[in-house]
C-alpha cells in the first residue's frame, strides 16, 4: 500500500476525531471510506489515540477508545470539558489549523469542529468566516478520484497541465498517495509516459479518468518532496536585492552568499520556463550570473510579442 506521510496522517487524525466522536459509533467500513484509509491503518491511528492526554497520563486525562465488533467509540477525555484561556494571537492560531483541518476530505464542515471554530472567531470579533484556509484549488471531487484510485491501485489517465514546459499533457500513471506540503494538494504516482516516478499537482490536473487496469505498488513507495533536484539539472546562480529574499524561502536553493548587501543563491533548473517565469517576477530585483543568462531576455520578447499588433 502507498505510505502516508506523518503530515497527511495527523490531518487525518485531526479530522477524524470530531467526526466520530459526534457519531456515537459508526461502522468501522464507514470511517474508512469517509476519511480514505484502510481498517490496518485506522486501527494503528486509534492506537495511536489511545496513548494521547496529558500528565499524568491516568485514565481521566487521556483519549477513550472503543472498538466493538465493526463500530468504534471515541470519547474525549475530561479535561476537555475544561474551559481554555487564550491571547488573542493563540485563539487565531487555533482558528487557523482548525480551517486547515476542515480542509482535509473526510472532515464535516458543519459538525462539531466547525461549530467551535464559528464561536472562536465570534469571539475574536471575526465572525467565525474571516479566517478561510484552503490547500490550493484542488475540487473535493477531484481528491476523492485520486484517493479512491490509489487506495484500488487502480491506473489513472490525467490531463495535466505541465509547468514547466507551459503545455497540457495526456499521461497514464500508477497512482501512490495524495497529500498536502506547501498549501497545495500533490499526487505522488509512477508516470508511464516518462517511465520514472512523478509528483503532480492537484489544481493543475482538468481531467482524471480511472482505468480499468490495475498496478502492483513498489515494495518501497519513495518518500516525495515537493521538488527534488535530480544531477542532470541544469544550476543557475542568481543575484537577488534584499526585497527578493522570498526565493531563498520559497524555493529550495542549494547555497546563498552575501554579496555586499544583496544575495547569491544557486537554484537548480527543472525546466527553462519555470525560471523564465520567476525572472519576470523578478524583474529587475534578480540578475543571473551563471548558468542561462538569456532566459530573462527570451522570456521578456515573448511578452512583448503579444502586445504587437499586425
Amino acid at each position: 500500500m502507498p505510505r502516508v506521510s506523518a503530515g497527511e496522517r495527523l490531518r487525518r487524525v485531526l479530522a477524524m476525531v470530531p467526526w466520530v466522536a459526534a457519531q456515537d459509533g459508526p461502522r468501522i467500513s464507514e470511517v474508512c471510506a469517509r476519511f480514505g484509509c484502510t481498517q490496518a491503518e485506522l486501527l494503528e491511528d486509534l492506537d495511536l489515540l489511545f496513548m494521547c492526554g496529558l500528565h499524568p497520563y491516568t485514565p481521566d486525562a487521556l483519549i477513550d477508545i472503543d472498538v466493538s465488533g465493526d463500530r468504534v467509540w471515541i470519547r474525549y477525555a475530561d479535561y476537555f470539558s475544561r474551559p481554555l484561556r487564550l491571547t488573542p494571537a493563540e485563539g487565531m492560531a487555533l482558528l487557523a489549523a482548525g480551517n486547515a483541518v476542515l480542509a482535509t476530505p473526510g472532515a464535516d464542515p458543519s459538525g462539531p469542529l466547525a461549530r467551535g471554530l464559528t464561536k472562536v472567531g465570534a469571539v475574536l470579533g471575526l465572525g467565525g468566516t474571516a479566517v478561510d484556509v484552503a490547500l490550493g484549488e484542488a475540487p473535493p471531487a477531484m481528491l476523492e478520484i485520486l484517493r479512491t484510485a490509489a487506495l484500488d491501485r487502480r491506473q489513472v489517465q490525467l490531463e495535466y497541465y505541465a509547468f514547466g514546459r507551459d503545455e497540457w499533457t495526456s499521461r497514464v500513471v500508477d497512482p501512490y498517495a495524495v497529500f498536502s506540503a506547501g498549501g497545495q494538494w500533490y499526487l505522488s504516482a509512477y508516470c508511464r509516459s516518462v517511465q520514472d516516478d512523478r509528483l503532480f499537482r492537484v489544481d493543475r490536473i482538468r481531467d482524471a479518468s480511472v482505468l480499468d487496469t490495475t498496478f502492483d505498488p513498489p515494495a518501497q513507495v519513495p518518500d516525495f518532496t515537493v521538488y527534488e533536484p535530480r544531477a542532470s539539472d541544469p544550476r543557475v546562480v542568481l543575484e537577488l536585492d534584499p526585497s527578493a529574499r522570498w526565493v531563498v524561502e520559497q524555493y529550495p536553493v542549494e547555497g546563498v552568499e552575501d554579496a555586499g548587501g544583496r544575495l547569491r543563491v544557486r537554484l537548480a533548473v527543472s525546466e527553462r520556463a519555470w525560471l523564465e517565469r520567476l525572472l519576470l517576477r523578478l524583474g529587475p530585483r534578480a540578475t543571473v550570473i551563471q548558468g542561462d543568462t538569456d532566459a530573462a531576455r527570451h522570456a521578456a520578447c515573448r511578452v512583448l510579442a503579444r502586445y504587437v499588433t499586425e
